[in-house]
């Protein structure tokens, strides 16, 4: 009887009840995130290299040793704006094709509509890396089908042409996998999103003339910017810290590391080249941008929702 009064009163006490709920949660997080992320920090601090893995030699606190030569390091900073072009072209790839197929979705039969949501979730529940291989595949210069099909479409150039050889078209090869397997996850969201406004509100607006751009601009997307929030965050922070597409993709950063990005710098830092220090710092900088441009984000929404 003691222990039933002690239960409703923590259930009813103010604040209590909520905490109480979490708690689970909070606990296993705090051992899958806050635990590795604090020794991330950590060894970013250190002299940490396979010398002292191996316990040869004593570790040393190096201070900000790691993030001083990290800046000074001519190849982070390109790397660095590498990643951040390339994951905001993932992002708004990836936006706006989720957006137009999940208003497409709208408007097709019930069909057609299971065939490509059918579809999407299987580019959605496919491995990375068996995804990266198969487009790797597709694109292959001397067995894949797009040149083949490209050519026979009479396009000069790409009979046998590498698009991993290149920069630009590695980049481009990458994006449309990346694409390809984030869109479901816009897709499915923002479908949802429109299934629950009101077919009142956008039939009044069709008949007052309104382009279907113009409804989705003024009518839907306002309604939608909850979820759109979070699509779009989820977006970043996936595109951002992409890794396995790049790696398979260009064989572990493309020709000479022209196709790096932040990840797989700071694999070949920390793995590679044994200074996980460095890998760490470099972990820790990814860490920090993602914070600042989710507060950030998340701060420009709110201030707009006011002012509205």
């Amino acid at each position: 009887m003691r222990a039933r009064i002690m239960r409703a009163r923590v259930m009813g006490g103010k604040g209590g009840a909520p905490w109480l709920y979490l708690a689970p949660a909070l606990v296993v997080l705090g051992g899958l995130l806050v635990y590795p992320v604090y020794e991330l920090g950590l060894i970013s601090f250190l002299e940490y290299t396979q010398a002292q893995v191996s316990g040869g030699e004593p570790t040393s606190f190096q201070g900000l040793g790691n993030y001083r030569a990290l800046f000074a390091d001519d190849r982070f900073r390109q790397v660095l704006l590498t990643t951040v072009v390339f994951a905001a072209a993932c992002v708004v790839a990836t936006l706006a094709v989720g957006c137009a197929l999940a208003v497409l979705l709208t408007r097709i039969r019930a069909l057609p509509r299971l065939a490509l949501t059918l579809a999407a979730l299987g580019a959605w529940a496919t491995p990375a890396i068996t995804g990266s291989t198969v487009w790797v595949f597709l694109f292959d210069p001397d067995f894949g089908p797009v040149d083949k099909a490209l050519s026979w479409l009479g396009l000069s150039g790409f009979d046998g042409y590498a698009w991993t050889y290149d920069r630009y078209s590695a980049f481009a090869l990458v994006l449309l996998e990346v694409v390809w397997c984030s869109f479901p996850f816009v897709m499915v969201t923002v479908y949802a999103g429109i299934r629950a406004i009101p077919g009142e509100v956008l039939e009044a607006a069709a008949l007052d003339g309104a382009s279907q751009w113009r409804i989705w601009r003024d009518v839907m997307a306002p309604m939608l910017r909850p979820i759109l929030v979070v699509v779009t965050i989820q977006s970043v922070i996936w595109d951002f810290k992409v890794f396995t597409q790049i790696y398979v993709m260009t064989n572990g950063g493309g020709i000479a590391g022209q196709n790096l990005t932040l990840n797989v710098y700071a694999y070949q830092k920390a793995f590679a080249s044994s200074q996980y220090g460095l890998g760490s710092a470099i972990g820790v900088v990814m860490l920090l941008i993602l914070l600042a441009v989710t507060l950030g984000y998340l701060r420009l929404l709110r201030r707009q929702g006011e002012e509205i």
